[in-house]
């Protein structure tokens, strides 16, 4: 399964209404003879990309996939039929498709004679298939607040322009990250003081295949040459500050998942409005001692679980989940 989830974390994912998906075929003895992911709307599902890497050496082997097999037919048939063709003997998944359509596939397979197991590490399916669930349960897209922050908590010195907080390593994995959401969002302010690019970037530098749209919100103009109105990406500007509205405009074109990097007043908001899901912290080990802090005071206290942290060179990230909020 870790093989499985690995692929469907895979970089070159389009966006797209569609969840991320890995599979393995794994034969008799316990070698992978298959692997597949799925690469977007219209494309093959990871099941049948697996099935086709395999070939004959399919039949009677398992198949281990991170979200359990559809049962319907879409823009592609159904992966459990392509299963039951291909002769597995045994279908391994990790979280249940909870679509009224597709999902149901383990019932299919075990009335067909192929024996199910579902729920195998589970808790990291779902992380993988997240966006994709929440989109499906929530009707909006997944909202993650990303920032780069100094021990005392701001992320720019004293004349709030660009300050650069984290390290090489850290910035790296940033890039690669940005590379799997459907859209980073930014307000006006924050493309006025630092005209960000908002690109992803492999460690080359050069731009990364898979590009997210660029949202810009908030009524002020921003310059017509703008690093974020290039053609390195799709640009939109959204004219208003009703987030809810936001998020509806970006859920209609199929975007399942959001990274706000800023700034502070803007990630603010969402949290105000109960509209962010999870954050992405970069500590850096510097103290600025003056400037803009992350996020500005709040009415409220958002409880954090914790998912994992990670030492980027000399820098720690945080991915946690948001939780409660609390008044003072």
């Amino acid at each position: 399964m870790g093989q499985a989830i690995e692929l469907a974390q895979s970089t070159d994912v389009t966006p797209g209404g569609n969840p991320r998906v890995g599979c393995v075929i794994v034969d008799n003895s316990g070698e992978v003879v298959g692997r597949g992911h799925h690469r977007g709307a219209g494309t093959p599902h990871a099941e049948v990309v697996a099935l086709l890497d395999a070939g004959a050496r399919a039949r009677g082997a398992t198949a281990v996939v991170t979200l359990e097999p559809c049962r319907h037919t879409g823009r592609t048939g159904p992966c459990v039929e392509a299963l039951v063709a291909a002769g597995v003997r045994r279908v391994v998944y990790g979280v249940a498709d909870p679509g009224e359509e597709s999902g149901g596939g383990a019932v299919v397979l075990a009335a067909a004679g192929v024996e199910v197991v579902p729920g195998v590490e589970e808790d990291e399916a779902r992380w993988v298939a997240r966006a994709w669930l929440h989109a499906r349960e929530l009707g909006r897209p997944l909202v993650t607040l990303k920032s780069a922050v100094s021990l005392d908590g701001r992320v720019a010195g004293p004349g709030g322009g660009p300050t650069a907080i984290t390290g090489p390593p850290a910035r790296a994995w940033a890039h690669e990250w940005r590379s799997r959401v459907d859209a980073i969002v930014v307000g006006t302010g924050t493309v006025l003081a630092d005209d960000p690019s908002l690109t992803a970037r492999t460690p080359t530098g050069d731009l990364h295949p898979r590009q997210p749209m660029r949202v810009v919100v908030g009524r002020r103009p921003i310059p017509a040459d703008a690093n974020v109105l290039d053609d390195a990406a799709e640009t939109v500007v959204f004219s208003g500050h009703d987030l809810v509205d936001l998020l509806r405009v970006l859920a209609a074109r199929d975007v399942q998942h959001v990274l706000v990097e800023g700034g502070p007043t803007l990630e603010a908001a969402f949290l105000e409005a109960g509209l962010a899901d999870e954050v992405l912290w970069f500590v850096a080990p510097l103290i600025l001692g003056d400037g803009p802090v992350a996020i500005p005071a709040l009415g409220t206290m958002v409880d954090v679980t914790v998912r994992r942290t990670l030492v980027m060179g000399e820098d720690v990230v945080v991915e946690g989940v948001l939780g409660v909020h609390r008044n003072r």
